[in-house]
């Protein structure tokens, strides 16, 4: 109850103060030194003006406790001043209600005295930029305060509300003007459809700024999950309102190009034009009502970016991905685009050319229903219910070594020790086990579709079901040692020099205890260091041991940490031993993980380890950025002395401090 009471609350204050906004710049535009002279009807709009915002403030109040008792868990704090005080005072989202309020009372204040004062174009400007501002501060609590980038993201949403104010809040006065042209003499209507077409113009500019902004802020609630679009109430209410939003441009567009054009031109029909465009925009303002509702349910309902899709409901889904390389997809797609393009032209030139009413809604349907099917049938693939699920075991080396352990004991004699499909049985089988080494299957299917077909099996039993066999947790292991594997084909790559300014390889973290107490992850690093994480070889390792005990200072005045993992498991003993009088921390529990999973990041160019059970490498070093992107890595075998040389080292890593975040941190999971 609590919860539509404030939804109701927050559509009122919403709409009253969209209203105030477009109203004000309505009159502007109207030329408010002739109101009386012209049109008694804008009158009754600007005294309208206090009404709404009394609403604005009531709206506010009454979401004051409404959000107070959510927040408290009390219904009954709803109705007590003492807890709407300490909310005010302990919370921020209090204090931003406190500017509102305080916003919302200026403007009541600025309308009253517009009520008393000689009409002029300035006062409407300041009115409806008081207006704008509690609108402005409302964005600060909203989804988009909440993202990384907060600042430009509630620049953008705000900018969204309050050009679409502009358009709402002025559709009252279109409906006012509209109603007196049948009565007006000639020159009124002339004067009428001079101030209609300003705001038809105005409205133009407005939409284009509503669509851009809106595209923009619901890209940031969707990120990459798209499929959230069709599949969570988030999705569902955005299409709602593009649906609305659609219709009310075809309103707008048929008002813009016949009624507006009829009535400037003092034609015979501008009474009749007048009466259509009364009546279309009344319409298109019960639609715009319905779209504020829709609008005020989205700002309040869970992003689509952090909705769980446990149960896909749809047989297919569609992926570039995973079809774009077959050229027959590509030319049928892009013939699907043509006919697209070709339908929209076609219904532009069908109002020029005046075709007869089927032959305008026949023609551009056909085409339309063409283009839509060859745009889109030709990347739909198959999906499961879990196809969206979210992956609930963490990216790293704990959950890849399982997945390790797993592969070996079950998947080897189909998929091959290195998951390239050419085990021992792989020839004698119906069906060839795709190549998970070298192909992108990882990027071309999500995380849930692995999941399902590990559970359930594929191809009739060719690949036998592990539901029952292995636990979930174990199976998400076995997905996550896949993707490893992949994305340590993928780093074959990198280099001991750099890319600059591209980082792209995330890896798995990783937890860690060191022999000198010292305990952490990875992720600790990011944001803070950048570092050298070193898989040695005993003893095949201590000369390049020593010389980074040397070079350790010179290197960690770089603002890079050194980590020392053993490749191999050695007795404790040994490896205390190995430890003594290292400057930098060397793993002493968790390194077994470590080495498991970022062996498979092992292949570089020169030597690309796709066949047998693949070679074992005796030192591997790995320099991650302060952002947590692998971004070089040198191993001796395949990239020669390089690294021995320490000023490329430290010149590596002065040319990674001189960057700037460029994309944000690694994921924790697979998708």
């Amino acid at each position: 109850m609590i919860e539509a009471v404030g939804t109701l609350l927050r559509c009122l204050q919403l709409a009253s103060n969209m209203m105030l906004i477009g109203g004000c710049v309505f009159l502007a535009i109207a030329e408010p030194k002739s109101l009386e002279s012209w049109h008694s009807g804008l009158a009754r709009l600007k005294k309208t003006f206090p009404w709404l915002a009394t609403l604005l403030l009531i709206g506010l109040v009454g979401l004051l406790a409404t959000t107070t008792a959510q927040a408290t868990g009390s219904p009954e704090n709803a109705w007590n001043p003492q807890a709407w005080l300490d909310f005010i005072q302990k919370t921020r989202i209090g204090f931003i209600w406190t500017l509102r309020a305080a916003s919302a009372l200026a403007v009541l204040g600025i309308v009253l005295y517009i009520q008393v004062a000689p009409a002029a174009q300035w006062r409407y400007v300041i009115g409806a930029s008081a207006a704008a501002l509690p609108l402005a501060l409302g964005s600060l609590a909203s989804h988009s305060a909440a993202e990384e980038q907060a600042v430009l993201a509630t620049v953008i949403y705000a900018l969204h509300l309050i050009v679409a104010s502009v358009w709402f809040g002025g559709l009252p006065g279109v409906i006012l003007v509209a109603s007196t042209i049948a009565t007006g003499s000639a020159d009124e209507r002339s004067h009428i459809g001079d101030v209609l077409a300003r705001f038809s113009r105005l409205a133009l500019v407005t939409m284009i700024v509503v669509v851009i902004s809106g595209l923009v802020v619901a890209n940031r609630m969707f990120e990459t999950n798209y499929a959230g679009l069709v599949a969570t109430a988030y999705g569902w209410l955005l299409i709602t309102k593009l649906t609305l939003l659609a219709v009310i441009l075809s309103i707008a567009s048929r008002a813009k190009s016949l009624w507006i054009p009829s009535i400037r031109q003092r034609s015979e029909q501008a009474a009749t034009s007048g009466q259509k465009l009364r009546t279309w925009v009344t319409v298109e303002f019960g639609l715009a009502i319905l779209l504020v509702i829709v609008a005020t349910l989205l700002a309040n309902a869970v992003p689509a970016k952090h909705e769980v899709i446990d149960n896909w409901p749809y047989p297919f889904r569609f992926s570039i991905d995973a079809t774009w390389d077959d050229w027959l997809v590509r030319a049928i797609v892009l013939t699907g685009l043509v006919l697209l393009i070709v339908a929209g032209t076609t219904i532009v030139l069908s109002r020029k050319k005046q075709w007869a009413t089927s032959w305008r809604i026949a023609v551009p349907t056909l085409l339309g229903i063409l283009g839509l099917g060859a745009t889109f049938y030709p990347i739909a693939i198959q999906s499961y219910p879990e196809t969206y699920r979210k992956t609930p075991v963490p990216f790293d080396a704990i959950s890849i070594a399982n997945g390790v352990e797993l592969f070996t004991e079950n998947c080897i004699p189909c998929h091959g020790p290195q998951a390239k499909g050419n085990g021992v049985l792989a020839k004698t089988l119906p069906k060839q086990p795709v190549d998970l080494l070298t192909e992108p299957h990882t990027a071309m299917h999500t995380a849930g579709d692995f999941f399902h077909w590990l559970t359930y099996g594929r191809f009739n039993g060719v690949m036998p079901a592990f539901g029952e066999k292995f636990s979930e947790e174990e199976r998400w292991d076995l997905l996550n040692f896949l993707h490893a594997n992949s994305r340590g084909y993928q780093s074959r790559i990198i280099t001991p020099r750099i890319l600059p300014e591209q980082p792209f390889m995330a890896t798995p973290n990783f937890s860690y205890t060191a022999h000198d107490g010292s305990s952490g992850t990875l992720k600790d690093f990011r944001g803070k260091q950048n570092l050298l994480l070193v898989l040695f070889s005993w003893p095949e390792s201590r000369v390049r041991l020593d010389q980074l005990r040397t070079a350790s200072t010179a290197i960690t005045t770089t603002g890079t940490a050194i980590l020392a993992v053993s490749l191999t498991d050695l007795p404790p003993d040994e490896l205390t031993s190995i430890a003594q009088g290292m400057p930098f921390p060397v793993i002493t529990q968790g390194g077994r993980e470590i080495s498991r999973s970022y062996a498979l990041f092992r292949r570089t160019l020169s030597i690309p380890d796709l066949f047998g059970e693949g070679t074992r490498q005796s030192h591997m070093e790995f320099l991650f950025d302060r952002f947590g992107y692998l971004r070089a890595r040198w191993i001796p075998r395949g990239d020669g002395p390089s690294w021995t040389d320490m000023s490329l080292l430290t010149q590596q890593i002065t040319q990674l401090n001189q960057e700037r975040e460029i994309l944000p941190p690694p994921g924790d999971h697979v998708h």
